[in-house]
């Protein structure tokens, strides 16, 4: 009979005891709580360091004082208000629904906008870029082949790859992508030619007649290219207080817009002996937007199209493409970065093309995170509605109004400046069990 071998024993883990967050430094572990509660979920807020100080204007005395460094964190935080959702969820969900209401006032009324305005002709229209080569996609109903002989499936990462990298015209793609503010503001110019022509007056003259008014934001489609989205509306010559004329009903708006898509174009640079010019592609939509009331089918409504529009308003080139929500300094900083190879190409050409003098005034090499794109996300005519500005005022008043004011006869001396951006991974986990909306009485430097 062999020896009897004795029972291996099974050691048992050792507790991972340093990853898990310690406090020991804060004295104040349920004020750091109510601290981290007043940032609403933000993952990046703002440290600030400073003072705040109320004294009797009379007296001299000091009634009531305020430093960062006796905060339970140390700094004052303040939310860092991005509105990408790959840098802050929270503070875009924010910006998301602020858009939401910025473009619903200027649909149906509201936000001091009257509500007749939703009489007005209004027309939802969607601007595409051409083709710079074959890519990967999927069809309509998700069923048919791609031209490289696969159905791809909701996700597929070769979606909006090219089919031949090799003969792809990246160059045309990105200087598409850094001329499509200025495409879009020669779209603007052709759609008032087009409405001065239907109203039989010079163009100069239109906005005594009819004003144009717009709300629209800018989306990578995920071969990297800019498409807008677009709410376009004819207001009468006082804006949204006035009616339009008769003659201008939604579907002269919708056909004027047709209209001067086909005949937006602007000239580019010569690239290796090759003139560039740009243009709209050919897969672009127009449609009449309806009242509520008339909601039927496939009908474009107000809350379809706010709601549409504000999902993208928080989206970058990262939702899309899978690149970079932030500016590079280096071009080799693109080697240590998670980067699909589209993507990578588009940003390395985009670098390239920002040594050229004759390129300067696009800033490629700044924008080469956005493959070339320089605008702004979410633009919008004055008159249109509401501003962000207006919606992040009429917060700060509701939180004024329900914070006790000083006394008249008080003077208020505060100063604040920026320390740094973010959390220490303890804060961080604590931030993240907390969570939860912003705490009603938040730390704020009005505090």
């Amino acid at each position: 009979m062999p020896p009897h071998k004795p029972t291996t024993t099974i050691p048992h883990p050792e507790p991972a005891t340093a990853a898990l967050p310690t406090f020991t430094g804060y004295r104040d572990l349920l004020g750091l709580v109510r601290q981290l509660s007043s940032l609403g979920g933000c993952a990046q807020p703002i440290r600030l360091e400073g003072h705040r100080t109320e004294i009797n204007a009379f007296t001299g005395e000091i009634l009531r004082e305020l430093k960062s460094k006796k905060l339970p964190a140390g700094h004052l935080l303040v939310r860092c208000g991005n509105r990408r959702t790959t840098r802050c969820p929270s503070c875009a969900e924010l910006y998301r629904q602020d858009t939401y209401h910025l473009i619903a006032a200027g649909l149906r009324g509201g936000k001091n906008i009257p509500d007749h305005v939703a009489t007005h002709p209004r027309v939802f229209a969607t601007l595409t870029a051409p083709s710079y080569g074959p890519v990967h996609g999927r069809r309509v109903n998700g069923s048919a082949r791609c031209r490289c002989g696969r159905t791809h499936t909701k996700g597929d990462p070769l979606l909006g790859t090219p089919l031949d990298p090799e003969r792809y015209d990246y160059t045309g793609a990105v200087l598409w992508n850094a001329h499509a503010p200025a495409l879009w503001a020669r779209f603007m110019l052709h759609l008032r030619r087009a409405l001065a022509a239907a109203a039989g007056v010079p163009q100069r003259l239109l906005s005594k007649i009819v004003r144009v008014s717009y709300a629209k934001v800018a989306e990578y489609q995920q071969r990297g290219l800019i498409h807008f989205h677009a709410v376009i509306r004819l207001d009468g010559p006082a804006g949204p207080y006035t009616p339009p004329p008769a003659w201008a009903t939604p579907e002269l708006l919708a056909d004027a817009i047709r209209h001067a898509t086909t005949r937006a174009h602007i000239d580019g640079p010569e690239i290796n002996g090759r003139t560039r010019s740009f243009a709209f592609g050919k897969q672009n939509d127009t449609r009449i937007i309806r009242s509520s009331a008339f909601q039927a089918g496939t009908t474009i409504t107000e809350g379809k199209v706010a709601g549409y529009v504000a999902k993208y308003a928080t989206k970058g080139t990262d939702a899309a493409t899978g690149t970079l929500d932030h500016r590079l300094k280096k071009i080799t900083e693109l080697w240590s970065e998670s980067v699909p190879e589209h993507a990578a190409r588009m940003i390395r050409t985009a670098w390239a093309l920002g040594a050229r003098d004759d390129l300067k005034h696009l800033n490629l090499r700044k924008w080469a995170h956005m493959l070339g794109f320089r605008g702004h996300f979410s633009t919008k005519t004055r008159a249109y509605s509401t501003t962000l500005g207006a919606l992040r005022a009429a917060r700060a008043a509701w939180r004024r109004r329900h914070t006790p004011p000083p006394s008249p006869t008080t003077l208020v001396l505060a100063h604040w400046a920026y320390h740094g951006t973010g959390l220490t991974p303890d804060l961080e986990r604590l931030a993240a069990l907390i969570g939860g909306p912003a705490h009603p009485e938040a730390v704020t430097p009005d505090a």
